[in-house]
């Protein structure tokens, strides 16, 4: 198919490259922290690749060819823009009596629902190999790894994420051995900082346990029930809402959040639906406004539990990730108490 390709068969280089196409978007999204960049990174990656099929001497697997390319686009793409950011590294935690602060407009980190981690291993992987283990796809890992100036994060995803050899990154990166191996050491140094202390013992995905506590919150959601969603949440728990900078620190100031401006404020009648995003539980958020006919999408929540208990609630209000979890727009109430898209 290589020697098709190279003599200009489209059709040959689809059946090539094609079965990579899904480990990619995850390669480039643990680089980019967005979807919709990860989708465009890899549309890159495999013009570059169809440009470049000469350059490709069969040395390397063509897996590891099409990495490296994607890798590249990735550093590209993050010369033009900023870093995705997340709200706790924005600001301090904010008072829950004050009014959150307008929506910021930088590159915030997005969530990657966990439908599109379940595509099929590429024909010459295992499964595993594939790596979309919780804790290298999880928020708090993605977040941290933001913090990384852009090749330290490219060594630290080929080396520790997908389990290169110094020789193979060396190589990808146009780097030196030495160069790979410092760059590493950095990124390490700079994780512990940013990651909790306790990550080790996390579940590799949401388990039997982790999606109970997740209908218990949405029950409590939808009934306004602030007592019963505290309850839920560890004394230490973090609030969080991208694109607003503001955050909240501590069950206490979440409950008064909840209860004076979620409740309160934007109103009781709320519909949320059970996904998963990070390997982690998550809901969908459609709210009802006074006098309008249907729930309208209104977020993304990811929930990062820590024994037995939500030890963060990350709502992502953003109307545009939506899509990518293959979601309605609106639901409608019907009279018999279920629920149906609008």
């Amino acid at each position: 198919m290589v020697n098709a390709a190279r003599a200009g068969d489209q059709g040959a280089f689809t059946r090539l490259a094609e079965p990579y196409r899904h480990e990619l978007q995850v390669h480039c999204y643990r680089m980019l922290g967005s979807v919709e960049d990860a989708e465009d990174a890899v549309q890159e990656t495999y013009l570059r690749a169809w440009a470049r099929l000469d350059s490709y001497a069969g040395r390397a697997p063509f897996r590891a060819w099409l990495y490296g390319i994607a890798t590249h686009a990735c550093l590209d793409a993050l010369r033009r823009r900023r870093a995705r950011v997340w709200s706790t590294d924005v600001s301090a935690p904010a008072d829950p009596r004050d009014a959150p602060a307008p929506p910021l407009d930088v590159p915030w980190l997005q969530p990657y629902p966990d439908r599109l981690l379940e595509a099929p291993a590429s024909p010459d992987t295992e499964p595993e190999a594939v790596v979309t283990a919780k804790e290298t796809i999880e928020l708090a890992f993605l977040a941290a790894i933001q913090q990384l100036p852009a090749r330290q994060r490219a060594v630290l995803i080929l080396r520790d994420v997908l389990d290169w050899s110094a020789k193979s990154t060396a190589a990808s990166m146009e780097m030196s051995q030495a160069a790979v191996n410092s760059a590493l050491q950095r990124a390490h140094a700079t994780l512990a900082e940013h990651l909790p202390p306790d990550r080790a013992a996390w579940t590799s995905a949401p388990n039997a346990d982790e999606r109970a506590l997740l209908g218990q919150l949405i029950a409590a959601w939808e009934q306004a029930d602030t007592a019963a969603l505290v309850g839920l949440l560890r004394a230490d728990a973090r609030f969080v809402m991208p694109p607003r900078p503001t955050w909240f620190a501590g069950r206490d100031d979440i409950a008064v959040f909840l209860r004076d401006h979620v409740f309160d404020e934007l109103g009781t009648d709320w519909l949320l639906l059970p996904t998963a995003a990070n390997r982690q539980p998550a809901f969908a958020m459609y709210r009802r406004a006074p006098g309008k006919p249907l729930h309208e999408r209104f977020g993304i929540g990811v929930l990062r539990v820590q024994d037995g208990a939500v030890a963060e609630i990350a709502t992502f209000l953003q109307p545009q990730v939506f899509a990518s979890f293959a979601l309605p727009t609106a639901l409608r109430r019907k009279a018999d108490g279920s629920v149906e898209a609008g």
